[in-house]
This record gives C-alpha cells, sequence and structure tokens, in this order.
C-alpha cells in the first residue's frame, strides 16, 4: 500500500470482528448493533491546520491500534485489501496493552 494522507485523515486497516455468545457460536462481523470498530493505523496525514494556518500534530501515529466510529470512515478496497480513511475526529481511542 503506497497512501500519504492528507490534512487529519487516517488511513485504517479494519481488524475483522468476530464475538462468541455463551453457547459458543460465532457471530459474523454483520450480526448484531453498531458498535466502534478497531483497526491498525497504517498513515498519518500531517494534521489539519489551525486558524493560523498552523499544522496541528495527529494524537495518533502509524501502528496504532485503534477503535473508531463505525459509519465515519470511508471504505476503499487497493490490491484486493481493505481500508478505511478516517478523520482524526472518527478515532475514538488508542488501544494500549
Amino acid at each position: 500500500m503506497n497512501l500519504k494522507p492528507l490534512s487529519d485523515n487516517i488511513v485504517v486497516k479494519p481488524k475483522k470482528r468476530e464475538e462468541k455468545t455463551k453457547e459458543g457460536i460465532l457471530l459474523p462481523d454483520s450480526a448484531g448493533e453498531s458498535k466502534p470498530e478497531r483497526g491498525e493505523v497504517m498513515a498519518v496525514g500531517p494534521g489539519k491546520r489551525d486558524e493560523k494556518g498552523k499544522r496541528q500534530k495527529p494524537e495518533v501515529k502509524k501502528g496504532d491500534e485503534v477503535i473508531f466510529t463505525k459509519y465515519g470512515p470511508n471504505e476503499i478496497k487497493i490490491d484486493d485489501e481493505e481500508y478505511l480513511i478516517a478523520k482524526e475526529e472518527d478515532i475514538l481511542a488508542i488501544v494500549e496493552n
């Protein structure tokens, strides 16, 4: 993948989410309610500009695992891989292990 996001855009590779019921039944990604999603940050733009034209440094960096809003990012496909392009405001949290 060779994408260079602009402004405060972030490229995220979503993680497939499967959940198990108490009985051990696997639920696919599409089942259930709309919950926030997880993914790995693949590329980060330089940040958006403030009122004075100065860049605001993004809070996330390449390699971070993040939780983001389900319907905020735009979906793209490159070389048969799915990615999301999200605004920094669509990122809800950084997962720290």
